[in-house]
């Protein structure tokens, strides 16, 4: 039940995104006109998907790795200390890891969007907000949303993450997949998903273009 909800949760989160609206002024071209659509920009919630916890995993298994191959792993050196520190379910790996997770997050969603590149490209092809004005005030509006959305993804990554750690370390409940396993089984599940639903209605539409062009040979 526990595993179910984690993945209900995950599915959630990975759709869950903000939609800001965009506009397009009228032009006239002539005797037509030409312009006017709104639509919308979809901001996820979890831009950075599943690299804050694979890099943040990745950096604390480095003291551990240490400790191992220098025969420290359970000494009272230094190194043996700081291994022991941040194995699996102590207080001070979690800490860590969900700082980490925080830090990756804010990191890789400043590398993967640019809000100043957006909101140029928006204001060269007249694109605009409504009630914002084209340009910085664009940037710093796509900050401010992406900023907020980072923050719930951040959080929301650090609960799927730390949650098999504490039922495992502090409950002994026997939760086999780790959080970023389950992130990665079903992100990859909605993506197949997505894609075969993609083949079919294109495969439903290649369909229908066939018997139009037969009707019409008919005629």
């Amino acid at each position: 039940m526990i595993a179910v909800a984690v993945v209900a949760f995950i599915v959630f989160m990975e759709r869950a995104q903000r939609r800001i609206v965009v506009q397009y002024p009228k032009r006239q071209v002539g005797q037509r006109m030409f312009g006017g659509d709104s639509t919308h920009m979809p901001l996820k919630i979890n831009t950075s998907g599943v690299i804050p916890p694979i890099f943040a995993s990745s950096i604390l298994l480095i003291p551990a790795t240490i400790a191992g191959f220098s025969g420290a792993a359970g000494d009272s050196g230094w190194i043996g200390t700081i291994g022991n520190a941040l194995a699996h379910g102590q207080p001070l790996y979690m800490i860590s890891y969900a700082a980490m997770i925080v830090f990756f997050s804010y990191f890789y969603t400043a590398v993967v969007f640019n809000p100043q590149e957006t909101a140029e490209n928006l204001k060269k092809y007249g694109g605009f907000i409504p009630g914002i004005r084209p340009g910085t005030a664009t940037a710093d509006y796509f900050d401010y949303i992406l900023t907020r959305l980072t923050t719930v993804g951040g959080i929301y990554l650090c609960i799927v993450c730390l949650l098999p750690e504490i039922l495992i370390s502090r409950y002994g409940i026997p939760f086999y997949f780790g959080g970023t396993s389950l992130m990665i089984i079903v992100s990859v599940t909605m993506d197949t998903v997505t894609q075969i639903q993609s083949h079919l209605l294109a495969h439903q539409y290649e369909g229908l273009i066939k018997k139009a062009r037969v009707k019409g040979r008919g005629r």
